[in-house]
């Protein structure tokens, strides 16, 4: 169980978090600039939105700068995620193998996976 300000030493978290954060960030900018793209368009296109306030365009380029972080924090969250699952499966396979391996070597089978298994046909 954790407790009290653990998470500032469980590295695991703060790599996650650094992540999320590198994906919003990335989300934000790149959304960001789609969004600006769609409102230089509307402006020059659109008489209804020329007529909008500058807070309401701020807040629709804010809006897709938001969501475009949300979206990229959330995709760089689960990629992590699964980095970390295959890192630590492949780990615990290792182990398994290693005592499989140590198991076969206690009961006189050396060199399992070695040389001690493979025969010379060069002479």
């Amino acid at each position: 169980m954790r407790h009290h300000g653990s998470l500032t030493k469980d590295e695991e978290m703060n790599n996650a978090a650094w992540e999320a954060a590198r994906g919003a960030t990335t989300g934000a900018v790149k959304w960001g600039l789609y969004a600006g793209a769609a409102g230089a368009a509307a402006y020059a296109f659109s008489p209804m939105y020329r007529g909008l306030t500058i807070q309401f365009k701020v807040y629709l380029q804010m809006a897709g700068m938001i969501v475009g972080s949300m979206v990229e924090a959330d995709k760089r969250m689960l990629a992590y995620e699964t980095r970390v699952r295959h890192h630590k499966r492949m780990v615990r396979d290792m182990e398994v193998w290693r005592r499989y391996e140590a198991d076969f070597e206690s009961k006189g089978t050396p060199g399992v996976g070695g040389e001690g298994n493979v025969r010379r046909t060069d002479g």
